[in-house]
């Protein structure tokens, strides 16, 4: 896979946009840590996913596939989200805040989702996501 793939524009860029976020009893650095490996990768991408610089290409066992957009250490990851072969583009932003010393809020933002699509279904599929990083710290 390459950084353009077909139908990865933006074309229809009216969509919804999806956040949802989770406070982890873990510093900023342990949790950047953890989505760094492949089980944190796993954990936000789902079964074989595995984030890595910008540009690379990610797929995980379910289709979802994208390439990393943007990638900020210790605070933010950005990366185009297909849900299969044949759908169009949409985009993550993950950003990571510093809550205290020893926590962190973990945001994902899921933007230009489609109409047609289940906003809903995709805020629980990122919340799912939001629940495996904090059980994983």
């Amino acid at each position: 896979m390459t950084d353009q793939m077909a139908g990865d524009t933006l074309a229809a860029s009216t969509g919804t946009t999806v956040v949802v976020q989770r406070s982890v009893s873990q510093p900023v650095k342990e949790v950047w840590r953890l989505l760094a490996t492949p089980a944190g990768s796993e954990a936000l991408l789902g079964e074989g996913g595995l984030l890595g610089d910008k540009g690379d290409s990610w797929r995980s066992v379910n289709g979802t596939f994208g390439v990393v957009r943007s990638y900020h250490p210790l605070e933010q990851i950005r990366f185009s989200w297909h849900a299969d072969d044949d759908a169009p583009k949409s985009l993550v932003d993950l950003h990571l805040v510093k809550q205290a010393d020893d926590s962190t809020v973990v945001e994902i933002r899921h933007e230009h989702i489609p109409g047609g699509w289940d906003a809903q279904a995709i805020a629980q599929h990122w919340e799912e996501a939001l629940d495996r990083i904090a059980d994983a710290d």
